[in-house]
């Protein structure tokens, strides 16, 4: 493959194009609004992959947003590719943080800043692009097949379903996956652990309609006051998680496993700094890099309630509202958690108040061994490109469905990321350097290689 870069080079021009036209596409999954925009990335999607020289591509209906599959066999006794990705992006507010249009990707920096230019798309077509380019060169080792769906940002609910349906069309030997992230652009590494995850929506309601809160103010419960107390109790001064048996599954890591963890490069200053906070906090006992990657977690994402527009309203608020997940860590049940937290805040309201307790979606935790014929595959194909083997690392981040993939399909996935963390994702100004882009669909023919090379 000695013209992999300068095929990429010669087509630079042509590969953004493509993706800024993808990105432009506002598929936002967890507004109903953008319900059309599913189906406009769907079927952009399958465009891509038709130019880029699949046999066939279609989208699928799913009881949710759709799934854009497409496939290229060339000879059933070699071994399959099944490549993962996700069409839907993160909402985008707040809007005002953005130092430009969202939808409107730009190059400044020698970086895409967009919604969605890291988080899926720009990962997801990379894969697009160097299977182009075996494909065009016929140098394409394998079968490959595509599964880019539109609910990843919102737990993937209907995927499982469509999985079950299309097990035979799924068929392969690995899943691979673009949808996390890099220690540095120096130092590659190979995603070997996600977390679980658990994400409620609580409403506390006290009197039947908002007051005035200087002629009931003292005699009637807030709900916002007490929310912020309940929330405040989950966890203890050592940030410890207090709801009763909530530890109960979670497996201790040895002493040897945690000094393999202390290997990967971490620099304290750092981190804090490019995250512009001056202590960094957690679970008591545990380092940054241990409390993001095989501690559990407790977090409210979202909080509101009363008046909050301009000026001042003198208003005690009828109801109060707040968006909560956890992580969870292998071994731990995110449906057994759900029940769990919902019975537990409950129990702790004050009788003031009423609690409503809505679990929105979860998923479990995901890990592969660093022994696989898969991983040493995407750990040859980083060294060559990159020069130096990629440290494992287990990811803070969840990707629900990953687990499904191995429940359902009974395939391993492999997590080849070329994110960073100052990308930016979820977050207002989003982005994915150049070099990381190209870097990406320089390295994923090499797993192909080398994979299909395991299996003769």
């Amino acid at each position: 493959m000695d013209d992999l870069k300068k095929y990429i080079e010669e087509n630079k021009q042509r590969f953004l194009d493509e993706l800024f036209g993808l990105i432009r596409i506002p598929s936002i999954s967890s507004i109903a609004e953008h319900k059309p925009d599913m189906y406009k990335a769907a079927e952009y999607w399958k465009t891509i992959f038709l130019n880029s020289g699949a046999d066939r591509a279609q989208v699928y209906e799913t009881d949710g947003n759709p799934v854009t599959y497409a496939e290229k066999i060339i000879d059933k006794n070699l071994p399959t590719i099944l490549v993962y990705g996700h069409m839907d992006v993160m909402p985008i507010d707040p809007i005002e943080l953005w130092n430009s249009k969202p939808f409107e990707p730009i190059i400044k920096d020698g970086k895409i800043w967009a919604r969605g230019a890291d988080d899926d798309k720009g990962q997801s077509f990379m894969h697009a692009k160097a299977f182009e380019y075996l494909v065009k060169t016929n140098k394409l080792p394998c079968n490959v097949k595509f599964m880019i769906e539109g609910e990843e940002e919102v737990g993937s609910p209907n995927l499982p379903k469509w999985l079950e349906t299309n097990k035979e069309m799924l068929k392969a030997d690995v899943i691979l996956v673009s949808d996390t992230g890099m220690i540095s652009p120096n130092i590659p590494s190979i995603t070997t652990g996600l977390r679980g995850l658990a994400y409620w929506e609580v409403e506390v309601t006290g009197p039947n309609k908002d007051l005035h809160s200087g002629l009931f103010g003292g005699a009637v419960a807030n709900p916002i006051n007490v929310l912020s107390k309940m929330i405040a109790s989950i966890l203890d001064e050592n940030n410890k998680i207090t709801i009763p048996t909530f530890y109960d599954d979670v497996i201790e890591i040895s002493t040897q496993e945690r000094e393999l963890l202390a290997k990967a490069p971490f620099k304290e200053e750092d981190y804090k700094k490019a995250i512009d906070v001056i202590e960094i906090s957690g679970e008591k006992g545990y380092t940054t890099t241990e409390r993001t990657g095989i501690r559990p977690t407790f977090d409210v994402c979202g909080i509101w309630g009363g008046y909050i527009g301009e000026g001042a309203k003198t208003v005690l608020p009828s109801k109060a509202f707040a968006k909560i997940s956890t992580r969870l860590v292998p071994n731990q049940d995110h449906e057994k958690i759900a029940v769990l937290f919902a019975k537990h805040f409950e129990s702790i309201a004050p009788k003031s108040v009423k609690v409503k307790v809505t679990s929105l979606h979860g998923g479990p935790s995901y890990g592969c061994s660093v022994e696989l014929t898969e991983y040493k595959a995407a750990e040859k194909a980083y060294e060559k490109v990159y020069g130096k083997k990629p440290v494992p690392v287990r990811s803070g981040g969840s990707i629900p469905i990953i687990a499904s993939f191995e429940k359902i399909l009974g395939i391993k996935s492999i997590l080849m990321g070329f994110g960073l963390e100052s990308d930016a994702i979820h977050s207002p100004n989003e982005n994915f350097p150049l070099e990381q882009f190209y870097n990406g669909i320089n390295t994923i023919p090499y797993f192909y290689k080398y994979f299909t090379e395991s299996y003769k």
